[in-house]
């Protein structure tokens, strides 16, 4: 591991010779001022000199003298994406989110704030996944955070993630919250300053929390803490507690407004179809917004369905599969391997139970099993029941005006798209 003598970057197994593998945190990437003189932080010739942004390509590293190229994957060690998770199903979410930044190829470090309530499995299936995985635990951390949480025991989940402030090593960091999937590389974000966020759905002049740039301080967290003690939150959580702190972020700078693809609400996409239509294609983040989160649902891995109709459902079902595909690909085979002869349920369709009984069929004669995670984290369960008759057109739109929908079924998108293009022609 080449390490940068600022403390700034690890190249790990990136460059040979003399070690110039120190580089300024400036506008243009470079390990040294110019020609003439040698790493701008160690002195030690011969330099690299390139003219274009970080990270370099592999021709200009090889094409250097007396460097040798491992590898073309660069660490940015001092910036990260932060994700929480309080107990197992919020860890398959930030499992999942993990696999996604790797395989869209970060040069960020990947760190997860987890609660004292997820278990050793899937700890250590974080662990492999990555850089840094920290217990957060504020009913026993001794510090400013448990005192303020014995005068405000409601926002015990907030404290947690307000963690994310003591995280000083680092320069700066993108939080995203476990129910988010990155859909492409979005290290541009990294571009932008604290507090850079989108725009809340159900209230534009607040922002979203599920994703957000900060800057790690112990006087900003002290200050936060401060904050939660004298205000609370307007919401009873974390984006109550944050837009009353950074509450000019409505007014102030518009460059700390995020666009609405860097974290697309779920429940959103059918409040306004024709942007989705028009927009959606350039979605970067999607956030599972709602009390039904991916990982509530059953899934055929062999089919690749989601299994049983959900009347609430509110997401896109192709963000919805895009998540059960990678994480019945990617997560449970290290699940398994982790978990090895203790039982634990996958979410994915039992190998023993007949398929038959799971594909969702609009038609069929009965509807499917559907589990779903309250609030308290305790799984309930749907059995089997037979349909309804189909509803009149007069009871659909009453079932839509309650904000019932068939989401999964006659109001999925892919209808309700069908009927918007037949206008729209």
């Amino acid at each position: 591991m080449n390490t940068c003598k600022s403390g700034i970057f690890e190249l790990p197994d990136l460059l040979g010779g003399c070690g110039g593998s120190c580089w300024e945190q400036v506008g243009v990437w470079r390990p040294s001022r110019d020609a003439a003189s040698g790493c701008w932080h160690c002195g030690i010739n011969p330099p690299l000199i390139f003219s274009q942004s970080f990270p370099p390509s592999e021709a200009a590293v090889s094409s250097s003298p007396g460097y040798k190229v491992a590898s073309t994957s660069l660490v940015m060690a001092d910036q990260a994406f932060v994700t929480l998770a309080t107990n197992d199903n919020y860890a398959r979410g930030a499992m999942v989110l993990g696999k996604c930044l790797r395989n869209h190829n970060t040069s960020k470090k990947l760190v997860a704030l987890i609660g004292p309530q997820v278990s050793e499995p899937c700890k250590s299936v974080l662990k492999r996944i990555f850089d840094e995985v920290r217990v957060v635990d504020v009913l026993d951390s001794g510090d400013t955070a448990h005192l303020v949480m014995m005068k405000r025991p409601d926002l015990g989940v907030t404290f947690t993630k307000l963690h994310c402030w003591t995280l000083t090593h680092y320069s700066k960091c993108v939080f995203m919250d476990a129910d988010t999937l990155v859909l492409s590389n979005i290290d541009e974000l990294f571009d932008r300053e604290e507090l850079s966020a989108a725009p809340d759905p159900g209230w534009p002049d607040c922002f979203n929390s599920g994703v957000f740039v900060f800057r790690p301080s112990m006087e900003t967290y002290g200050k936060l803490l401060q904050y939660c003690t004298e205000h609370g939150s307007f919401d009873g959580g974390d984006q109550g507690v944050l837009n009353g702190f950074f509450s000019t972020w409505a007014t102030a700078d518009i460059s700390k407004h995020l666009p609405f693809i860097y974290n697309l609400s779920s429940i959103a996409i059918y409040t306004y179809l024709p942007a989705f239509k028009q927009y959606g294609g350039n979605a970067k983040v999607v956030h599972f917004l709602g009390k039904t989160k991916p990982w509530s649902y059953t899934f055929d891995p062999i089919a690749k369905q989601i299994v049983g109709s959900v009347q609430e459902a509110t997401t896109h079902p192709t963000f919805l599969l895009d998540w059960w595909i990678l994480y019945s690909s990617a997560v449970v085979p290290m699940l398994q391997e982790q978990y090895g002869d203790q039982p634990f349920h996958s979410g994915c369709v039992e190998d023993n139970i007949p398929l038959s009984v799971f594909l969702f069929n609009s038609k069929s004669q009965y509807s499917d099993t559907v589990t779903f995670e309250s609030e308290q984290g305790a799984i309930l369960s749907s059995h089997a029941q037979a349909l309804e008759p189909e509803m009149s057109s007069e009871e659909r739109k009453q079932k839509w005006e309650q904000g019932q929908a068939d989401y999964m079924g006659m109001d999925s998108f892919d209808n309700i798209k069908r009927k918007l293009d037949s206008f729209l022609k």
